[in-house]
């Protein structure tokens, strides 16, 4: 059996009368990158902040690392790292005094610092830039001086709330290569993003939408379980007006506008790929082209909300 790292048993958090958080349960085992995705407001930063001691849960429990979420959240502080989706280091500090900071917080002798000072200015890029103001960092040096910071204790666990809003995408893509070498070296990590193509990095998967667990699994077992028809990707210059015509036709599932294209599921796929060029041209919206894809975790997404969203108005 795998060795669980993180265990939440029917976790439920209420602010009033308002339910953050309602009566979620997964696990995450040990060494895995563990995506919780989920919109604004979806309950993922709550439920961190709950895992991470920082927030007493209403109702359920969970344990990190053995340590019980609810009785022993001192121990549970100190055997994880945190990142949160709000920059957290100190701007007006140095890059080697905010280093300090952090590694006095966490008990490190100076010796013990003095040695992650090294490791953490090489992996975020900073070799010689120790006396620079935190402030005239860039947004992705920033983002990998803050997970240093983090991880200056070398925790086993690793919660990451947000880490790359904000950054552009090679800052995002290095970002993400410093996960990966660190699951690699056996930290768990469980992160919250609102990019979708990220989510493919991870593991195992979990969507939450207000405050409900919707789905989970890998990207893989995701996207086979829930997009069982074609998508057709439809590229027109006119995607607004195409979408009007298209999305109340009775052989079309779902519709979703992404960018420049239609992503459009439909019950046949020839049948309908013809239907739409019949319909489009008739209204003289031009067809650069249209091609069955492979479904991204966003159309996965995009339906389960959909369906979430019946279900409740039910």
């Amino acid at each position: 059996m795998p060795d669980v790292a993180i265990g939440v048993v029917d976790l439920t958090k209420k602010f009033g009368t308002f339910t953050a958080v309602d009566h979620i349960s997964f696990s995450v085992n040990r060494g895995e990158i563990f995506g919780f995705l989920g919109a604004n407001g979806a309950g993922k930063s709550t439920t961190i902040r709950m895992l991470c001691g920082l927030l007493e849960p209403t109702t359920g429990t969970g344990t990190v690392s053995g340590f019980d979420i609810n009785t022993q959240t001192e121990l549970v502080k100190r055997n994880i790292g945190y990142m949160s989706q709000r920059f957290s280091l100190y701007e007006d500090l140095t890059v080697e005094e905010n280093i300090r900071f952090f590694g006095g917080v966490y008990g490190l002798s100076n010796g013990n610092i003095k040695e992650r000072m090294q490791w953490v200015t090489e992996m975020a890029g900073l070799r010689g830039r120790e006396k620079s103001l935190t402030k005239t960092l860039a947004g992705g040096w920033k983002q990998r001086l803050a997970l240093g910071c983090a991880i200056l204790h070398e925790p086993k666990i690793l919660f990451l709330d947000e880490p790359t809003s904000g950054v552009d995408p090679v800052s995002r893509r290095k970002f993400w290569e410093l996960i990966n070498q660190l699951s690699e070296q056996g930290v768990t990590i469980l992160v919250t993003t609102h990019y979708l193509d990220e989510a493919e990095y991870c593991n195992d998967i979990i969507l939450i939408n207000a405050g409900r667990l919707i789905a989970s699994g890998s990207p893989k077992e995701l996207k086979l379980e829930h997009i069982t028809y074609p998508i057709l990707e439809v590229e027109t210059p006119d995607v607004v007006n195409a979408m009007d015509q298209l999305k109340n036709q009775p052989w079309v599932i779902e519709i979703s506008l992404f960018g420049t294209y239609l992503h459009v599921g439909v019950q046949e796929e020839e049948i309908c790929r013809a239907s739409i060029t019949s319909i489009l041209e008739a209204h003289q919206i031009p067809i650069t082209r249209i091609e069955r894809i492979v479904p991204s975790l966003e159309d996965v997404f995009l339906h389960l909300l959909e369906e979430d969203r019946k279900a409740r108005a039910a």
